[in-house]
C-alpha cells in the first residue's frame, strides 16, 4: 500500500546549497589535521602509507607496514594516502597529508548520496498527493528536498564521527559503496551510463576491501536486477561487469607480474583472509552487533525501518529495493564476522541514508517533534559537558571534574589556543540560532526533523576537535612512548625484534622514533608489549639480553613496554692443556 503523502511546495523548500556544502566541509575538516596517528586502525592504515611513499613498487603493489605484509584489504586507500604523502612532502608533514584523501572521499561520498536521493525523489511512484487546484511540490523540489534530508540523516549518525576520519581503507570503501548506490539508480534513467558507473564503483571497492565483500554486493544487485522492473540487468552484464572486471583484475595481474613469487603468497592470503573473517560462529559477534549496531547508525535505522513499513505496497520500487540491495548483504556480513569489529558498519550508512530519506514524507508530528527534542536536550547537554570539563581543565573549576581530567590523563598539561577557542565559541552560536529558529518559526520543511539530529553531531564534533583534542591527542597517541624508546637504543643496533607489538604500536614507534623492524631475521634488540609479568627473554649460549627500558603510555595502565639489548658473552681465554708426559730423547 502506498502511503498517503500530502505536501504543499512550501514544505519543499530546499536549504541553500552553500549552507549544506559548509555542513559538509566542516564535518570533514574538523578532526583531519594537527593530530598525530591514533590508536588502533588510525595508526596502523597510515604506517602502510608511510611505507608506501617511502618505499619502492614492491611495497606500492604488496602493501606491507615496515616489512609486515596488511592482506586484509587492498590497495587503494594505501595508494591514495601515500600519494598525498609524496606530492606534499616539502610543505606538510606525512602524518597530516595522509588524511588529504579521507577528507575528500569522506566529502564525495557524501555527494553521491545526495544525488542518489535526488534522483529517486524525482520519480512518479513517490510523488505527493495531486490536489485539485495544484500546490503540491514540484518533482524536482520533491527530489532536492529528498537529498537534502538523506545527506543531512547521513552527517547525524553517530559512528561516522571518528570513522570518517581515520586513516584506514574503510574510507576509500564508503565513497565505492556510495557510489555503487548511485550508480544503480542512475542506471534507471541512463542506463549505459549507470551500468558504467556501477562497474567503476564495484571494481574500486575491490581494490580497496577484500573478494568476500565484493560478492555479496554482486549478488546484491542481481537479485535487485530481478525484483525491480526498472532495473537494466542487460546493461549490467554487457556494460557494468567488464568494467568491475577490468578493473579489479588490474592490481593483481600488476603484482604477479613485477614480482611473481612474492605476489602469489600474498594473493592467496588475500583470498584466505576474506574467507577467514567471515566464516565465524555468530553467537558473539550477533550480540556484539545488536549492542553496538543501533547506536552507530542513529538516526539512520530507525527512519529507515520506518520508510520499509511506510512505503510496503512500493517494496519492489527502486527507492526501496535498490537501498536495500546494498543494506542486506551487507548486514548478512556483519553477522557473519568471525571477531567483533564495527568494520563494516559505516559502509551501511549510505544506503541507510538513502532509504531513511523517504520516511520524512511519512513522519507524524508527534515522531517529528520526539526526534526533535531529542536532539535539542541530548546535544546541549553533551555540548555543556565539553565546555565544562574544557574549563575544568584550564582553571581546575568544577573540581570534580578537573580531578578526573587528572585521573583519566596523567600528566596532561592543558593549554589556551584561541584558534580552537573562537572556533568552538562559533559552532556553539550557531547551535543556539539554529535551535532558536527551529522552535520560534516551527518550519514545516520535510528535513525539519533531522537538522537539529545532524547540526548536532557536527556541534559536537567539532567541540571535541577544537576543545578536547589535545587531551584526546594525548591519551590516544604512541609518539611519547617512541621518542623514549629511541631515546635508548643502541647507535649502531641491526634491528628489532617486536614481540605482541600491534600494528598501530608498530607503525607509531618506526614513524617517530626511527625505529628498523625486522619480522623474518635474528636481530640484536628486542621490543616487547606485555600485558601481564612476562620473565626476561632466555639468554643462549653466545649472549644475554639486557632490560634498558621499560615504560608506558601514562594514559594507558594495561600496556607496558620492554626493551632488551643483546649483550654478547665474553669468550673465555684459551688455556693450553699442560702435558705431564716427558718428552722422549
Amino acid at each position: 500500500m502506498r502511503p498517503a503523502v500530502r505536501l504543499t511546495a512550501s514544505a519543499t523548500s530546499a536549504l541553500p546549497r552553500w549552507l549544506l556544502l559548509t555542513i559538509c566541509i566542516v564535518y570533514a575538516f574538523f578532526g583531519l589535521f594537527g593530530r598525530d596517528p591514533w590508536k588502533n586502525e588510525d595508526a596502523a592504515g597510515f604506517g602502510v602509507m608511510w611505507t608506501m611513499a617511502n618505499g619502492s613498487a614492491h611495497d606500492w603493489l604488496l602493501p606491507n607496514l615496515v616489512g609486515k605484509y596488511m592482506t586484509e584489504d587492498g590497495p587503494l586507500g594505501y595508494w591514495l594516502g601515500a600519494s598525498a604523502i609524496r606530492a606534499l612532502a616539502p610543505w606538510v608533514d606525512a602524518s597530516n597529508a595522509s588524511r588529504v584523501f579521507t577528507g575528500l572521499l569522506f566529502c564525495a561520498g557524501c555527494a553521491f548520496v545526495w544525488y542518489a536521493a535526488y534522483l529517486l525523489g524525482r520519480r512518479a511512484e513517490v510523488q505527493p498527493f495531486k490536489y485539485a487546484f495544484g500546490g503540491e511540490p514540484e518533482p524536482r523540489d520533491y527530489g532536492r528536498t529528498l537529498a537534502d534530508g538523506a545527506l543531512l540523516i547521513l552527517l547525524a549518525c553517530f559512528g561516522l564521527a571518528e570513522r570518517g576520519h581515520e586513516t584506514t581503507p574503510q574510507l576509500a570503501q564508503f565513497f565505492g559503496i556510495a557510489m555503487l548506490v548511485y550508480g544503480l539508480v542512475r542506471m534507471i534513467d541512463k542506463p549505459i551510463q549507470g551500468a558504467l558507473i556501477w562497474g567503476l564503483a564495484l571494481g574500486l571497492v575491490t581494490l580497496s576491501s577484500s573478494p568476500v565483500l565484493v560478492g555479496a554486493l554482486l549478488l546484491g544487485t542481481l537479485a535487485m536486477a530481478l525484483i525491480v522492473r526498472e532495473a537494466r540487468t542487460r546493461w549490467l552484464l554487457l556494460a557494468g561487469l567488464p568494467v568491475a572486471l577490468v578493473l579489479s583484475v588490474a592490481w593483481p595481474i600488476a603484482a604477479l607480474a613485477a614480482f611473481p613469487d612474492d605476489a602469489v603468497w600474498y594473493l592467496n592470503q588475500w583470498v584466505h583472509v576474506s574467507l577467514s573473517s567471515f566464516a565465524g560462529p555468530p553467537g558473539s559477534v550477533a550480540a556484539y552487533a545488536l549492542k553496538n549496531l543501533p547506536l552507530f547508525t542513529w538516526p539512520a535505522w530507525p527512519l529507515a525501518l520506518w520508510a520499509w513499513f511506510s512505503w510496503s505496497g512500493l517494496r519492489r520500487a527502486p527507492h526501496v529495493a535498490m537501498p536495500l540491495s546494498v543494506i542486506g548483504p551487507l548486514l548478512v556480513l556483519v553477522v557473519l564476522q568471525s571477531h567483533q569489529s564495527n568494520r563494516l558498519y559505516m559502509l551501511l550508512l549510505p544506503p541507510l541514508a538513502v532509504l531513511a530519506a523517504f520516511a520524512l514524507p511519512t513522519l507524524k508530528r508527534g515522531a517529528i517533534n520526539a526526534i526533535d527534542w531529542f536532539a535539542l536536550l541530548s546535544f546541549t547537554i553533551l555540548g555543556s559537558f565539553v565546555w565544562l570539563v574544557y574549563a575544568a581543565g584550564l582553571t581546575g573549576f568544577p573540581h570534580p571534574l578537573a580531578r578526573n581530567l587528572a585521573r583519566l590523563a596523567p600528566g596532561f598539561a592543558p593549554q589556551f589556543k584561541v584558534l580552537s577557542f573562537v572556533c568552538a565559541v562559533a559552532v556553539t552560536i550557531c547551535w543556539f540560532v539554529l535551535v532558536q529558529w527551529r522552535l520560534a518559526r516551527h518550519p514545516k520543511v520535510l528535513w525539519r526533523s533531522v537538522v537539529l539530529s545532524s547540526a548536532g553531531t557536527t556541534l559536537m564534533w567539532v567541540l571535541l576537535m577544537t576543545l578536547w583534542l589535545p587531551v584526546v591527542n594525548y591519551s590516544r597517541t604512541y609518539k611519547d612512548v617512541a621518542e623514549q624508546i629511541a631515546s635508548h637504543l643502541p647507535e649502531d643496533y641491526t634491528c628489532i625484534s617486536p614481540v605482541r607489538l600491534g600494528n598501530a604500536q608498530i607503525a607509531t614507534f618506526a614513524y617517530f622514533g626511527d625505529m628498523h623492524f625486522s619480522f623474518n631475521q635474528d636481530c640484536d634488540v628486542i621490543l616487547r608489549q606485555d600485558t601481564q609479568d612476562f620473565g626476561d627473554p632466555s639468554a643462549m649460549s653466545d649472549f644475554v639480553w639486557k632490560l634498558v627500558w621499560e615504560g608506558r603510555r601514562v594514559a594507558d595502565r594495561d600496556e607496558r613496554f620492554r626493551l632488551y639489548v643483546r649483550i654478547d658473552r665474553p669468550k673465555p681465554p684459551v688455556v693450553k692443556r699442560r702435558s705431564w708426559h716427558k718428552k722422549p730423547d
